[in-house]
């Protein structure tokens, strides 16, 4: 097994390490060649919680290992007590490689200065395991890219890498290499499973590929990088066209009708969403999308698409059933340090606890909190919801809306104050006439949020 240490020279290097055999092997030699090169190496550890006690005991090898070699570990053990999937602990697992590169204190007093990069231990099998599946799913070229060399990621200001030394590496090497070297190491038990579709590609069908067309994983990883620099110079053209704007509520992705560029745009956006679960028959309704009528809308896995004439938006859905039944204004009013709904900034009490907000464009609205039902809430949008303009004159809020030229993406996100069908506060935009100030009023209160008018435009 030979690893190019050359272009991690003078690095430190925290390695990500289960206890496995590619995580052990990738340690080993990091320890026994990185001197060579000025490399520093740390280690960190993740618990994730999921495997009952063998996690428990996987994390104590590790501690034990590192101990023994000298070697500083960072730990984290996932207490979440929401559902814990795969999906998630990746999510979980990537904002703590975040934290590791951070100075900090370690458990045992020893100061860590942090590290330019996090290392991982994925490898060729791995890659040629990641374009299959994503083949097999129906993705776009973006999805046969497979696992990059390194990824530049930045926290707090501080620049690092996510690094692959092994990528070019096959499994078969690693084993050698443990072999050879006598490293001790544990065994995964839900690797030797089928439970998972990436498990069943690696015991059945890689195999049977390298049977068929021998050193098949090499040439799939030779591949992948070819589509890698296609998707990079794609990837400069829409960045150069300025395709992609990301706004509060999703992106917008201006109309364009070369179809190739397009779809990559798409998915950019659909990728920072974290979609996973699109389809080619869902890039094909987007590009058509484009040269639809105004106002057209498109549905597809959480999200939806709508046509703005020279642009595509999209956005969440609103599909959480709170956005329905709303939160009790009462409750809200002055809701202290976290002034957010649905992860919205939103800020409505006394005029005299007005926060700082983290809005870059807000509006700020002053009214009668006197004036506001008992039986009021904040909500979202719905059909038959009725509005009196400040000055007087009661309208469909839709039709309000028309008249304020909001798009219909916005409609759906903005925070109302209502009562029934009755709507007090359009938070961002305006305050009814019911509940305007005068000289009786004996408080005021205000509505801070984002100004949705501007927004708009």
């Amino acid at each position: 097994m030979e690893i190019d240490l050359s272009k991690y020279s003078k690095l430190n290097i925290c390695v990500a390490v289960s206890g496995g055999r590619d995580s052990m092997a990738l340690l080993h030699y990091l320890l026994a060649h990185g001197g060579e090169y000025g490399i520093r190496v740390c280690a960190v550890n993740f618990d994730h919680g999921m495997r009952d006690v063998t996690s428990a005991r996987d994390s104590a090898f590790v501690a034990d290992y590192c101990a023994s070699r000298g070697v500083p570990l960072l730990f984290y053990r996932w207490e979440s007590a929401g559902e814990k999937t795969e999906a998630a602990a990746h999510i979980w697992r990537s904002m703590r490689y975040a934290e590791a590169v951070l100075p900090q204190v370690l458990p045992n007093g020893e100061k860590w200065e942090g590290a330019d990069a996090v290392a991982t231990a994925h490898h060729l099998n791995d890659n040629a395991e990641t374009v299959l599946f994503n083949l097999a799913r129906g993705s776009g070229i973006a999805g046969l890219t497979g696992i990059c060399d390194e990824t530049c990621l930045a926290v707090s200001g501080k620049p690092f890498k996510l690094i692959r030394p092994l990528i070019a590496v096959s499994r078969a090497e690693i084993g050698e290499y443990i072999a050879r070297n006598g490293i001790p190491y544990v065994d995964d038990e839900t690797n030797f499973t089928d439970d998972y579709t990436r498990n069943k590609i690696r015991h059945n069908v890689l195999p049977e590929l390298e049977r068929a067309v021998p050193n098949a994983a090499g040439a799939i990883y030779r591949f992948s990088r070819i589509a890698a620099e296609d998707e990079e110079y794609f990837g400069g053209i829409i960045e150069e066209r300025g395709l992609i704007k990301r706004t509060p509520l999703g992106y917008e992705i201006a109309k364009c009708p070369e179809k190739p560029i397009f779809k990559r745009a798409i998915l950019k956006c659909l990728s920072e969403c974290g979609v996973r679960d699109y389809t080619f028959g869902h890039l094909e309704a987007l590009y058509a999308l484009q040269f639809a009528e105004r106002g057209k809308k498109f549905g597809f896995c959480g999200y939806t698409a709508i046509n703005e004439g020279n642009k595509t938006a999209l956005c969440a859905d609103p599909t959480l059933k709170m956005r329905d039944e709303g939160c009790p204004f009462w409750e809200f009013f002055g809701c202290g340090a976290k002034p957010v709904f649905f992860g919205r900034p939103l800020y409505i009490g006394s005029a005299d606890g007005e926060p700082e907000l983290d809005i870059s464009c807000k509006k700020t609205l002053r009214f009668d909190p006197g004036k506001i039902p008992k039986d009021a809430v904040v909500r979202f949008m719905r059909a038959g919801d009725r509005f009196t303009k400040f000055g007087g004159g009661t309208k469909n809020l839709g039709s309000y809306f028309t008249d304020k030229k909001i798009p219909v993406r916005l409609r759906a996100n903005i925070p109302l104050v209502a009562s029934g069908s009755d709507v007090f506060l359009v938070c961002g935009v305006e305050i009814s006439e019911k509940c305007r100030t005068d000289d009786g009023a004996s408080q005021i209160a205000v509505c801070i949020a984002e100004d949705f008018i501007k927004m708009s435009k």
